[in-house]
């Protein structure tokens, strides 16, 4: 009767007779009149659990549209297109996985989409541009995993977005951007704008990519507001459950290198490792590849040091002059890729005629600011920054005179000039020996070394310069002497020494490595653990020590106050054994008792002498 009456008051209305459609068999419809009569508005409600399509005799002045609990899996293209006054399409709880982007064609005055509980994966965010004038968007408790950059474009007239209760890990940043001016904005007077946002429940995996949700979270803004504020943490697994406000999170960045050498040159044979790091948020993917795109013939390592630096060692053995050129390293994560090359240069070896008078068999330099440090045709190619040299050296443990006091040199590892012509022979190889480091502090060095085949006449040089750099520094040790003193050293640095007989090259066994932090720090915990096992003694053996002590004194002063008693007691007894015969006269009694017995004390007759008269008698008196 009510829809009866409502198209009659549509016919006197004189609405046109297309806009009188008949509600669907599946749906109920209902008809609203404004009290005045001024408008009328029609609702539409199929909830039949049999749809799978949309109605399609809906009638075309429906305003308010809602679909829930049906079986309908998908919305075609221009579904509702003839809905031309429909504001509010509500479509909860169906069995909906796919959206047309077309599907809001011909929706110009749609102000409300709601589609909670359905199984969307995907939105067709373009398609919101065929509805200028929607303000709510409804999508909570479906299975979105992600929110697509170019969803910003279309999310500028929302005042209310629901997406909690999806699979959202992240964000991007595009998005974020476009409801942070809602909180820093300056907006005209007249316009307010104002954004409700739902992002609860949903597996957050919290790193740097989260830096600005996180921060869009922190305070309070009048313009943007929040269903649920404490938003917790999924992945990873060391921050499960944690909530955004405890987190501390570090801005994306990309990959930057540290500086490092441009080439390399490295002996025919031998082997050559190429090292370089990184750094970014988070930690970029390294890889090396050759410019010539052949493939590598070598190992590659990775670690990652305690300040975040990604480092990548490209190891090249036995190089031949097919690994000669350009090698590629490759620092990448999300934000982008950067590169750096290291060119290798493969050099015929040298003969025992040119390694006379160069030592670059221990030391050699290459470009770049970079060192390159060798043993045994083993280069190690690394960035090592400038250091200080250090300004007083002292040698000896022993003050020499001044025609014995050492001397000190500076000398350049590649001036042939500096060290003998010869290279040492077997024998003379292995007069040093067994060098080691027997004390330091942050600023000296000792060493001492064994040479049981040396001369009396034998002099000993010793060699030094910071890890990796290329000017050392000489002592000219006298002959006999086998221990050194080296002062003037810089603290917590990496130091290498040789020894070796004067005019040689030192060997490789004839080296040591060293820090100026290592043993003292060894010595300061050693200190520390002395101090502390001295305390924990003292405050356990103090109180029983104490205890003791106590013990014997009270022990020995009840030991003298029972001697007093007993003497007492003894004195008395032996008075007793005293008796009376029956003429009068005095004998002992059968007992027989010790010459010292018979000693008593005066203090016995004075204090036998109270005891008074018995029997008319007085009791005898004795006196020693």
């Amino acid at each position: 009767m009510r829809v009866a009456l409502g198209m009659l008051w549509l016919l006197a209305l004189g609405w046109p007779p297309q806009a009188r459609g008949f509600c669907p068999s599946q749906c109920s419809c209902s008809l609203h009149i404004m009290g005045d009569g001024s408008k009328a508005s029609r609702t539409v409600v199929c909830n039949d659990p049999d749809m799978t399509l949309p109605p399609a005799s809906i009638p075309p002045d429906t305003s308010r549209l809602r679909l829930e609990r049906t079986a309908i899996r998908r919305i075609p293209a221009e579904a509702f297109r003839p809905l031309g006054r429909l504001e509010q399409l509500w479509l909860p709880y169906n069995a909906l996985s796919e959206l047309n982007a077309l599907m809001l064609r011909g929706l110009r005055r749609l102000r409300e989409l709601r589609l909670p509980g359905n199984r969307l994966a995907a939105f067709p965010w373009a398609a919101l541009r065929d509805a200028p004038q929607l303000r709510l968007l409804d999508l909570q408790a479906n299975r979105l995993p992600a929110v697509p950059p170019e969803a910003a474009r279309f999310l500028e007239n929302l005042t209310f977005l629901d997406l909690s209760s999806n699979q959202l890990m992240r964000l991007p940043q595009e998005v974020i951007v476009s409801w942070a001016h809602l909180k820093t904005g300056i907006f005209p007077p007249s316009h307010h704008p104002r954004l409700v946002l739902g992002l609860q429940d949903n597996p957050w995996a919290c790193d740097c990519q989260l830096y600005d949700l996180v921060h869009l979270l922190d305070g309070w803004a009048p313009n943007l507001a929040f269903i649920e504020t404490e938003l917790r943490c999924a992945s990873p697994r060391s921050l499960a459950g944690v909530d955004f406000s405890q987190l501390e999170l570090r801005k994306c960045q990309g990959p930057e290198f540290h500086p490092g050498v441009a080439s390399i040159r490295s002996p025919l044979g031998g082997t050559a490792l190429l090292r370089c790091g990184a750094t970014g948020v988070p930690g970029p993917e390294m890889s090396w590849r050759r410019a010539n795109g052949r493939p590598l013939n070598g190992t590659v390592h990775e670690e990652v040091s305690s300040d975040g630096t990604s480092w990548t060692l490209l190891g090249l053995p036995a190089v031949s002059h097919l690994d000669s050129g350009d090698y590629i390293c490759q620092a990448k994560n999300f934000l982008g890729a950067s590169e750096t090359v290291i060119s290798l240069i493969v050099t015929e070896p040298q003969t025992s005629t040119e390694h006379s008078g160069s030592p670059g068999a221990l030391w050699a330099r290459t470009g770049g600011g970079g060192e390159a440090a060798a043993y045994n045709n083993k280069l190690v190619v690394r960035h090592v920054p400038q250091i200080p040299k250090p300004a007083v050296l002292a040698t000896g443990p022993s003050v020499p005179s001044s025609k014995e006091e050492l001397t000190l040199q500076h000398f350049q590892m590649d001036a042939p000039g500096e060290l003998s012509d010869r290279w040492a022979g077997p024998s003379e190889a292995q007069v040093v020996r067994s060098v080691k480091v027997v004390g330091d502090t942050y600023h000296s060095v000792s060493l001492v070394w064994k040479a049981p085949k040396a001369k009396n006449t034998t002099a000993f040089n010793v060699l030094y310069a910071v890890f990796g750099q290329h000017s050392m520094r000489r002592v000219i040790v006298q002959p006999g002497k086998t221990r050194v003193t080296i002062t003037g050293l810089l603290p917590k640095t990496k130091y290498v020494a040789c020894v070796c007989v004067r005019g040689l090259v030192p060997r490789k066994e004839q080296c040591v490595i060293f820090s100026t932090n290592e043993v003292v720090d060894a010595e300061n915990t050693q200190q520390l653990i002395n101090v502390v096992v001295i305390s924990v003694a003292v405050v356990i053996a103090l109180p029983l020590t104490l205890l003791v002590c106590c013990g014997a004194l009270q022990r020995r002063c009840q030991k003298c106050f029972n001697r007093d008693s007993t003497e007492a007691t003894v004195t008395y007894i032996n008075l007793e054994r005293l008796g009376h015969s029956e003429d009068g006269l005095e004998e002992l009694s059968r007992h027989s008792v010790s010459e010292a017995d018979r000693l008593l004390s005066a203090r016995s007759s004075v204090d036998f002498q109270a005891f008074g008269v018995k029997g008319g008698r007085r009791i005898n008196e004795y006196f020693c």
